[in-house]
């Protein structure tokens, strides 16, 4: 496996590229994997979701096409799978007027992918509510902040609870549960609209109900869901342990492992 790469416009990146985004930090991105034949699930919502926030944090239109492009052309000489990120952003954002910004490029950065199954995540809840939930941007201090809490509390990551008492979501994942009947309930909370939970969704019987914290932790089994980890069984919230065997969990796995990849 070759080491982590990141290009901007198909180029390798630069000090001068990278520095806004370290020190302005405003943006967005999605991350798919792209498994060893090139496909990858989800293809489409991924493509969908940076042409929807390119709309709404830069107000402007966003070329798919150039999206694949330029991921193809990052993964070019690699196999096996792969974690890839496209984060668009303008290089030219200033602190002071980032009203003035308005031509976003594209960055993708390249490293490895985790292999399934994932092992269960042991997590601690935090009061979290994230800012503008419905858009996957670059502004993760908060949420890295509450998992770098929660591991320094001997837990794995963190679970969020808004101010109104209800489970939203994870850190980076989106979190779904397994009732007494063995139904899949996901939290209704405005969430990140996940592209691996959309893909559930569309190949599982669920429902989407409020979910509190005693609720949550009385569910016979829970897990978390992103691209990265498929879907991976959630061990214990707070001290409460729960099933990481449930028949259910299987169910999802294999249901999302039998989504058709997309080709880039």
């Amino acid at each position: 496996m070759l080491g982590h790469m990141v290009t901007l416009n198909g180029k390798l990146v630069s000090v001068d590229d990278l520095l806004p985004l370290a020190l302005v930090n405003l943006g967005h991105f999605t991350t798919m994997r792209v498994d060893a034949d090139g496909s990858v699930r989800g293809l489409s919502l991924h493509l969908e979701r940076l042409v929807r926030d390119c709309g709404i944090v830069w107000g402007a239109d966003l070329d798919p096409g150039r999206v694949r492009d330029y991921v193809r052309q990052a993964l070019e000489g690699r196999s096996g799978p792969c974690t890839v990120r496209v984060t668009v952003h303008d290089p030219r954002v200033d602190l002071v007027r980032p009203a003035d910004a308005g031509k976003p490029q594209i960055m993708v950065s390249v490293r490895g992918a985790y292999a399934f199954p994932v092992e269960p995540l042991r997590v601690m809840s935090v009061p979290y509510e994230r800012d503008l939930p419905e858009v996957k941007h670059v502004g993760l201090f908060s949420s890295l902040y509450a998992r770098r809490t929660a591991q320094n509390a001997g837990f794995d990551d963190a679970l969020f609870v808004g101010r109104d008492g209800l489970v939203s979501e994870g850190s980076s994942w989106n979190v779904g549960f397994v009732d007494a009947s063995g139904t899949v309930v996901w939290p209704h909370a405005p969430v990140l609209p996940g592209v691996t939970m959309a893909l559930l969704q569309q190949r599982t019987g669920h429902r989407i109900a409020n979910v509190t914290l005693t609720r949550a932790k009385t569910a016979v089994a829970a897990f978390a869901t992103n691209t990265s980890i498929g879907v991976r069984s959630l061990a214990a919230i707070d001290d409460v342990e729960l099933r990481t065997d449930h028949q259910a969990l299987k169910l999802l796995r294999e249901r999302y492992l039998s989504v058709p990849g997309e080709t880039l």
